[in-house]
């Protein structure tokens, strides 16, 4: 992963002002789609290994930690502010879950602030700093605050999501009737495909597709709570707070609660490698609920843990 990320900001394709695509043929991979998930496995797999010491900062928290900041910074150069915050927040959750005291918890924090700290420092030194937090894309932070006050210019896409909310009501104006993703609402098919859905199916198809989000993370938490495999629970946490995370943010930007950061709703926008991450995710959650079932009903009857693992 941390290989594809840099040959990303190399040979990367820039869309949308970021580097972020490996164009192979016709095939266009978006790295940081596998990165999400690469860093679930692997701080889960770390984590579980260490939990003996797992409240020993320097041997079981700090060097992976370290390792997501080098990818976060990676990111951050092409740059993808949505992404990072995803991770950053996944990893978070994982970390809160692993068993670490609040003790730890708050050194951690400290470490985190000091993490950000040397990335700003090293983004000014290399001369980064203008290319990342330039205007044009500070102004997709900014523009959220107040869409209205330039409605042609940073507030043009949350206006027209606004309007497309609007004129959906309750109802909706039909499925394929709204007007907005006819070259009115820009990333109608990915970052706002909400708004268009409220358009055209209404309040009440917004809530049926929340609902259909909301019953995926709860069953990943649920199946992290049966878990008795540390591997597993924090495997299974990582991906429900990932979709979670991913949704709140996305449907936070359609709504103007949060500034525009281009990340997709999951299962619902275009695109192939959110959608192959998402897919490979839920796989890895039902491969862990068929195991807690199994380890459920066979766990009277084999007393050798090795005759499991051939059950």
């Amino acid at each position: 992963v941390i290989m594809l990320l840099a040959l990303v900001l190399i040979f990367g394709h820039t869309a949308g002002n970021a580097q972020s695509w490996l164009i192979l043929g016709p095939i266009r991979i978006q790295p940081l789609e596998f990165t999400k998930l690469t860093i679930i496995v692997y701080l889960s797999a770390v984590f579980a290994n260490k939990q003996e010491y797992i409240n020993d900062l320097k041997r079981a928290i700090i060097p992976p930690i370290l390792i997501v900041f080098f990818i976060c910074f990676l990111i951050a150069l092409q740059p993808d502010y949505g992404g990072i915050l995803l991770i950053l927040g996944t990893v978070s959750a994982i970390v809160l879950c692993s068993g670490i005291s609040r003790k730890s918890m708050l050194k951690i924090a400290l470490l985190g602030v000091v993490g950000v700290i040397i990335m700003l420092i090293v983004l000014l030194v290399t001369g980064q700093m203008a290319t990342v937090f330039s205007p044009v894309r500070l102004a997709r932070f900014t523009g959220f605050l107040h869409p209205f006050a330039n409605q042609q210019g940073d507030g043009y896409q949350l206006v027209n999501s606004y309007l497309a909310i609007g004129t959906g009501g309750l109802s909706g104006e039909g499925l394929g009737q709204g007007i907005q993703k006819a070259g009115y609402l820009p990333e109608s098919h990915t970052d706002f495909i909400m708004a268009v859905i409220a358009e055209e199916l209404g309040f009440w198809g917004v809530l049926l597709v929340l609902g259909l989000l909301f019953f995926i993370i709860f069953q990943g938490l649920k199946i992290a709570r049966r878990c008795n495999d540390p591997f597993g629970a924090l495997l299974a946490i990582g991906i429900s707070v990932m979709i979670g995370i991913q949704a709140f943010v996305n449907l936070g930007a359609v709504t103007g609660l949060l500034p525009i950061t281009g990340v997709t709703l999951p299962f619902v926008s275009y695109g192939g490698s959110s959608l192959t991450l998402l897919l490979f995710a839920v796989g890895v959650l039902a491969n862990i609920s068929m195991f807690n079932k199994y380890e459920k009903k066979y766990k009277n009857k084999v007393t050798d843990p090795r005759e499991l693992k051939n059950v």
